[in-house]
């Protein structure tokens, strides 16, 4: 692992132009109201703006038909609502969305994924990702800088201002936001949680706690204060069953192990209401690396103490990985072992791979701060390609 302090402290700010107008995507409703007094204006204000901005999807002050002319024109001359802009579509054949969403001069990726009870967004919250874990795509395009929360919000804002907004169908379309898309979210706290909060919020898009899941690949220090801030569904990504293993593809296992990182979950449990109890565990499936009858006893043993329902997620490959797809056979003998130690186990559908919009896919357009695809060139490793 290189040497990126992954401590969240210090995770790269994302710092707007303070000589830009405001971005209203950026505000959580206390912000809101915070910016209405300065205005000198009443604090429900903020609350029929935030409505405005997430039930209908508006970006128009001229579309808010409750508030005054006069405000209205004082809030076009010091704010905006300006999400990112969506400048690449893919749809798969499984009914799955991809979005490349421009933010600067680089791009992001987001994922819609429609099912029959439920429409799930897979949100990104940094542009890269500095954790090297070595099955998955975005880490190998290196890292550049976190996501601000118009950035992340504006995600959310912009896939359901497309898929059909509440005040067109009655309904919103997204039921459920999943922070798996590119990025460790627990590096960039700054700005994730104030976005999860909008998308809790009854006057932002209204989500059950529930409905709102945060996965961490093991930023301990960062998942101790997140319990403190919001209450919302955790998942893991987890993927071995020791330590041995899970220092080879998650490198920062080296620096938060299994044992630390699991503690770290328990007492996240102990404060949550959101998971009712347990965490989701989620295993990619490498075949002959971590797929065995002898790696599914060793995970049941590890996640005895730990209340939990267990995602195989079967791998999704990219150009320059080095790993293999584990077989149907294999993952479905691994599921089997798990069940038999009575733990809620699930092989996870894998949507959107025609697309590469799969778990571990996305890619985006990152200009690398870390200078990662240098090192593995000077040191003769493969380098994953996005496919065109």
């Amino acid at each position: 692992m290189s040497e990126l302090n992954v401590t969240p402290e210090i995770a790269i700010p994302a710092v707007a132009n303070k000589d830009a107008k405001i971005n209203l995507l950026d505000l959580n409703r206390q912000q809101m109201r915070e910016f209405f007094k300065d205005l000198g204006e009443k604090p429900f204000r903020a609350d029929q703006v935030m409505k405005w901005m997430y039930h209908y999807c508006s970006d128009s002050f001229d579309d808010m038909t409750d508030i005054n002319k006069v405000l209205r024109n004082k809030l076009k001359e010091v704010a905006e609502i300006r999400a990112p802009e969506v400048v690449e579509e893919q749809r798969s054949s499984d009914g799955t969305i991809k979005w490349a969403i421009a933010v600067g001069d680089q791009r992001v990726e987001t994922v819609y994924i429609p099912e029959d009870d439920r429409a799930t967004l897979c949100v990104s919250s940094q542009v890269g990702c500095a954790l090297e874990c070595k099955f998955c795509s975005t880490a190998q395009q290196g890292f550049n800088r976190n996501l601000r929360v118009s950035e992340i919000i504006g995600q959310v804002w912009r896939a359901a201002k497309i898929v059909g907004a509440a005040k067109v169908t009655g309904t919103r379309p997204i039921t459920n936001v999943v922070m798996m898309g590119m990025g460790e979210p627990l590096l960039n706290l700054t700005n994730v949680v104030p976005a999860m909060e909008i998308m809790l919020d009854d006057f932002g898009f209204g989500l059950s706690k529930r409905r709102v899941t945060l996965s961490t690949s093991g930023v301990v220090p960062a998942l101790d204060k997140l319990g403190d801030m919001i209450d919302v569904a955790l998942a893991i990504s987890l993927h071995a069953p020791n330590d041995q293993i899970r220092d080879e593809i998650v490198p920062i296992n080296k620096k938060y192990n299994i044992e630390t990182f699991l503690n770290s979950v328990r007492r996240y449990l102990e404060k949550s209401n959101a998971n009712q109890g347990r965490v989701t565990i989620e295993y990619v499936m490498l075949d002959h690396v971590n797929d065995g009858t002898e790696h599914a006893h060793e995970l049941a043993e590890l996640l005895k103490d730990t209340p939990c329902k267990i995602n195989l997620i079967p791998w999704n490959p990219f150009p320059g990985a080095p790993y293999g797809r584990s077989s149907n056979s294999r993952i479905d003998r691994f599921c089997k072992v798990l069940m038999s130690y009575g733990f809620t186990t699930i092989v996870r559908k894998t949507r959107g791979d025609d697309i590469d919009a799969a778990c571990g896919q996305l890619a985006g357009d990152v200009i690398d701060r870390t200078k990662r695809t240098m090192r593995k060139r000077m040191q003769g490793e493969p380098i994953a390609v996005k496919a065109v």
